[in-house]
């Protein structure tokens, strides 16, 4: 059943929702969106249309209520902005520090990720630091 983008919402298809689909992420990470607080590692997909995964580890977000926050608000801004990014899945990891930003930081950050990534993943992949693979050195 393909999944039509004419609405905002946020159903199962729009979802990463097992270890494999994580795992093909994080092993396959080709565009990186990154701060101090935030990170989002997407590689691209085939669906024709993103999906989101979350991770908020305890080990950077003490605060049940806060990694709670920031799931929501990511869920929120990926839903607004779906129909501006390219089929990618993508992850969300939250640093340390994450769980100091208020709601308003937090969304703003949101958004500038969300274009980084958007920007990033139409850029024709490289040789280099955006697919993995390392240049190869010329012998003297």
């Amino acid at each position: 059943m393909p999944q039509t983008r004419s609405d905002f919402g946020f159903p199962k298809p729009l979802r990463l929702l097992n270890a494999a689909q994580y795992r093909a992420v994080f092993s396959g990470t080709q565009i990186r969106a990154a701060h101090p607080n935030l990170l989002i590692l997407a590689s691209r997909n085939d669906l024709g249309h993103p999906r989101l995964g979350l991770v908020m580890a305890k080990k950077h977000v003490r605060n049940a209520t806060d990694r709670n926050r920031i799931k929501r608000i990511a869920r929120e801004t990926f839903r607004l902005r779906q129909h501006q990014l390219p089929a990618v899945d993508a992850v969300v990891l939250a640093r340390p520090g994450a769980g100091a930003l208020d709601n308003a930081a937090l969304g703003k950050l949101f958004d500038k990720l969300w274009r980084k990534l958007a920007k990033r993943a139409q850029q024709p992949a490289t040789g280099n630091r955006h697919t993995g693979e390392r240049k190869r050195r010329r012998a003297p």
